[in-house]
């Protein structure tokens, strides 16, 4: 299998199974219920798991959620400790109607302290990183790889580190260095102690270390936005291998959820709850709607696109009605064909529309089920004393009854069913 790489900017060879395929995936930083396009990468992620899994591989997948840091206290002063629980079980809540499953480990920051201190000693005596007036800093200076998964190697005006959390730019050697951890500050509601005064962790530390915790000083493969490139995935790149640690083999960057062109941002404000998309149009149009783009290629976010991705869903839920199932070996070669070229889901999506037309059921079936679109394939047999209603109208309509027709058309309709007139006489479907 061959992903796209950012840090080479080529395809990535994955080693053939049943190797072990350790993935990080960054999570949120919880502060409020996500939104869809939070939702993206968690979706790739747990797709990527399903394909790796069936393929024969040893796959864990670690997929953090992110409970310290100044967003949360920002918008909790004095209460970012209950914010950030609250926000971290409304994130498992929400992304559990996905009907994906779960991650094997979803370390938090908070749980995290000890192994962060540890790393961040391991740079102190390194000589990768300072203390500074209780805060701890990187030494970008000292780290010659520096901006390269970025593409902004000697370039230090865009090397600047705007992170998004606020750091005192007096206490920098460099204006590129970035903060380890910051020293405690009047109305934050959490503290931990470390050698450098009581404080608590930067943002990019805090991935290195659950990354490291829970998948090793070295993995297959790492994930997350491409909005976090620079600086929050350059800075664990270097941070980690500062401490001689290969870390993540690869990067995989999904790109963002756009609105009206615009990407999809809590920072923006212009953010769409995933649960109230689901509770709107359903887990199954949300899943096929993800599929329609590559993971690489930002997404458009709007009513057409998902009305289009309901309509999709609907043609394949009817390809199972009443639909009798006869034996057929699913054909995995084509499935991997395109899931093993960069993980292309719209020919994936193209490919089950093929087998549909061509009543390959059990390949479809099958291929729905990989993603979490299974429900789809459940045959469904309308009661039988619907069916005898149908035949009565078909009748109706053959002795030119057009009124009684279209009254026993609406008796079924009341039932939940609609008759559809087809070559063959009709069928019926589940409104």
């Amino acid at each position: 299998m061959r992903l796209f790489d950012t840090y080479t900017r080529a395809l990535f060879e994955l080693p053939p199974p049943p190797a072990p395929i350790r993935m990080y995936f960054c999570g949120p930083t919880v502060y409020q219920r996500i939104h869809i396009g939070n939702a993206r990468p968690f979706v790739l992620s747990m797709w990527l798991k399903r394909w790796l899994e069936q393929a024969g591989y040893d796959v864990r997948l670690a997929e953090n959620i992110t409970d310290i840091n100044d967003k949360i206290y920002a918008a909790a002063p004095g209460a970012s400790a209950e914010l950030a629980a609250d926000a971290s079980r409304w994130y498992v809540e929400d992304t559990d109607l996905l009907g994906l499953g779960r991650p094997d480990h979803e370390p938090k920051a908070t749980e995290t302290i000890p192994e962060i201190v540890e790393l961040i000693a391991k740079l102190v005596e390194l000589g990768l990183a300072y203390p500074a007036g209780g805060d701890v800093y990187f030494r970008v200076a000292a780290f010659p790889d520096y901006g390269r998964l970025s593409g902004r190697a000697g370039d230090e005006d865009s090397m600047r580190n705007p992170s998004e959390e606020a750091e005192r730019a007096e206490l920098k050697e460099d204006p590129r260095d970035f903060a380890l951890w910051k020293a405690h500050k009047a109305g934050e509601d959490t503290v931990w102690d470390s050698p450098w005064g009581p404080g608590r962790p930067g943002w990019h530390i805090e991935c290195s270390a659950m990354a490291g915790k829970f998948l090793g000083p070295v993995f297959e493969i790492h994930g997350g936005g491409n909005d976090l490139i620079f600086p929050h995935h350059e800075n664990e790149l270097a941070q980690s291998r500062g401490v001689d640690n290969e870390f993540a083999r690869m990067w995989m960057h999904n790109g963002m959820l756009q609105l009206t062109g615009e990407k999809m941002s809590k920072t923006l404000g212009n953010i769409v709850p995933l649960g109230d998309v689901i509770r709107e149009w359903g887990r199954e149009t949300i899943l096929l709607f993800f599929m329609s783009a590559h993971w690489r290629k930002p997404i458009d976010f709007n009513e057409q696109v998902l009305a289009q991705a309901r309509a999709q869903v609907e043609t394949f839920r009817n390809h199972f009605v009443g639909l009798q199932y006869e034996p057929e070996e699913p054909d995995r070669e084509a499935l991997a064909r395109v899931l093993d070229d960069d993980f292309n889901t719209p020919e994936a999506l193209a490919l089950f529309h093929d087998w549909r037309t061509r009543g390959r059921s059990a390949s479809l079936r099958w291929g729905l089920e990989l993603f979490g679109l299974g429900g789809l394939a459940e045959a469904v047999s309308a009661p039988a004393g619907l069916v005898a209603l149908a035949e009565q109208r078909s009748e109706a309509r053959a002795s030119h009854d057009f009124a009684e027709a279209d009254r026993l058309r609406e008796e079924i309709e009341e039932q939940g069913w609609q008759v559809r007139d087809v070559a063959d006489g009709f069928e019926l479907v589940p409104k």
